[in-house]
């Protein structure tokens, strides 16, 4: 109340209408810019939560592409080696007769065989039903 008072006496009643459009003007033209700066602000704020969001997001992302990779690569060395035993098994297979599965089971005796054939039946197992017609 006491700006106005003495504003009314400083400028005059004839400018001071003038003077306070303008001065109005130049306080929207006030709240506008800081309105404008607090804008930009919050806006790199934001910008900058992002930036820290992506980068958290991507280490995140880096990390469970270096454990998958890990546990890739402990796989294959395991098939790797698996495999490698399993051809040395059938290496040391292949060159000892012994351990092919038809020198571990006997072949029957010639005289067993045919004692089998005249009986009807042969030692290992039971021969199929006789078909008969109806």
């Amino acid at each position: 109340m006491v700006i106005a008072v003495v504003a009314l006496i400083v400028i005059g009643p004839e400018r001071l209408p003038r003077v306070a459009r303008t001065m109005g003007h130049l306080f929207g033209r006030l709240q506008r810019y800081v309105n404008d700066v607090k804008a930009d602000i919050n806006r790199e704020i934001e910008l900058e939560e992002l930036r820290k969001f992506k980068t958290t997001f991507e280490d995140a992302a880096r990390g469970f592409e270096s454990s998958v990779n890990t546990t890739v690569s402990s796989v294959q060395s395991e098939v790797a080696k698996t495999e490698g035993e399993l051809n040395s098994m059938t290496q040391l297979g292949e060159t000892s007769p012994a351990s092919s599965p038809a020198a571990a089971a006997p072949a029957p005796e010639p005289a067993a065989r045919a004692q089998g054939e005249a009986g009807g039946e042969s030692q290992g197992s039971p021969s199929p039903p006789e078909k008969t017609t109806v």
